[in-house]
Formats: C-alpha cells, sequence, structure tokens
C-alpha cells in the first residue's frame, strides 16, 4: 500500500510478466515511453507515496536518536544508515527487489544482469549543513541502483550523471542533472558514474539499494571487470 501506483503497474503490465506475446523489444519500447530518461539509460520511476516517505523518515530519527550502534552507510558518506540493521529487508526491500525493481530491470538493463538481479546493499545516506553537503563522482558497487527521495525540506543536491566508467575521459566532462522528487527513484546502471551537486539547505535523505546479481559477479570482478 506504501508503493507508488506506477510502479506498482509498470511490473505487473502484461509485457513484464510474460503473459502476453509482446516480445522482449517491445517489452522494452512500452516501457520506455512510460519512464522519463535523460541521459540514456537513467529513469525516473515513482515508487513510494508521500505518506510512507514520511513515516519512514520518522522512523530514522527514532533510531538516529537512540542509543543503538550505528555503521557508517559506505566509504563515501559519513551520515546515514544501513537499513539491515533496521530490519527493513524481509518486509520491504527484498519484496521491492524481487517483485518490482528485478522485473523493470530484466527489460531495461538485459545485458547488465538486470533479469538476475536476486540481492542488495540497502542504506539511507543523509544531507545536511555541517555533516555531507556534497559527493564526489563515483560508480556504486551494483549492476542496478534504485535512488530513491525519501525528503526532507531541502534546496541543491541533485544528482549529476556523467559517462559509463569505462568510456574515454573526454565524455567524463559533461553532466545531466537529476532533481530530486519525493517518493521518486532514478533508476540507473551501477556503473554510470554521478556525483551529488552541494546541498544549499536544508535536510535531505535518499535511500540507495545497490542491486547485485551473484550470476554477474561469479562471471567477473564488480570493480576490474576482468574474468573470475
Amino acid at each position: 500500500k506504501h508503493l507508488a501506483g506506477s510502479v506498482a503497474g509498470l511490473a505487473e503490465s502484461p509485457s513484464m510478466s510474460g503473459s502476453s506475446a509482446a516480445t522482449a523489444g517491445e517489452a522494452l519500447r512500452q516501457l520506455k515511453s512510460r519512464l522519463p530518461s535523460r541521459p540514456a539509460g537513467v529513469f525516473t520511476i515513482p515508487v513510494f507515496t508521500s505518506e510512507f516517505c514520511h513515516l519512514f523518515a520518522e522512523e530514522l530519527n527514532h533510531f538516529n536518536d537512540s542509543a543503538m550502534p550505528k555503521a557508517r552507510p559506505n566509504s563515501m558518506n559519513n551520515y546515514g544508515f544501513l537499513l539491515e540493521e533496521l530490519g527493513f529487508y524481509p518486509g520491504l526491500l527484498n519484496p521491492l527487489l524481487e517483485n518490482f525493481i528485478r522485473p523493470i530491470a530484466a527489460v531495461l538493463y538485459p545485458d547488465y544482469g538486470g533479469a538476475t538481479l536476486d540481492h542488495q546493499r540497502a542504506f539511507v545516506v543523509r544531507y545536511q549543513e555541517d555533516e555531507d553537503v556534497d559527493l564526489a563522482y563515483h560508480y556504486d558497487d551494483s549492476e542496478v541502483t534504485l535512488n530513491v527521495n525519501l525528503g526532507v525540506d531541502f534546496e541543491g543536491g541533485e544528482v549529476l550523471f556523467g559517462a559509463m566508467k569505462d568510456a574515454p575521459q573526454q565524455d567524463h566532462h559533461l553532466r545531466h542533472a537529476h532533481h530530486h522528487i519525493m517518493g521518486c527513484g532514478i533508476l540507473h546502471r551501477g556503473h554510470h558514474m554521478h556525483e551529488a551537486a552541494p546541498l544549499e539547505g536544508g535536510l535531505r535523505l535518499n535511500l540507495i539499494m545497490w542491486c547485485r546479481s551473484r550470476t554477474v559477479r561469479q562471471a567477473k570482478c564488480p570493480t576490474c571487470g576482468k574474468a573470475s
């Protein structure tokens, strides 16, 4: 009930579920026609209702105020939460991956393990004055990433996309900005390099899901790309 209708409808449409005779090419065409994409391979999808975002942010605030130990979300962000520590995998994030992200990624990213996504690392990053306010140009340790804005009240902090990790150096100078919308997710390939523009004020929370495929990772190293 906390999912936005759009993401549920996309994953359950006949061409996605395989209940029709639509070809993979037709399914891709239909899906791309319903999803904004700029640059190529970066899509915006409504994921959560605003009510859920407020509830989630409130729960994170309670956890932050508690005396429970808290680990850094990743090696680049200093402030945030590992969602496995809060018990959000079984009832929320695993079903989100299996029932919604994987069917969509199977169509959008067939060459990047979209159909075989089977595990994840999920965390929330927090940006505000006197903490993290931006993030350097980088790629993710994922096959596919979903980045959902949870609010709360902020200015700036756009995600700026460059080129794929292995692209020629000259391709990395251009940036495409994605503005955050509460409840909406930015879906992209993990090796599509990006950065977070400086926060200009307020508090920004984003839920990040690094969606991974054991099939892909058994075939090649996710960092260097060499065959295993």
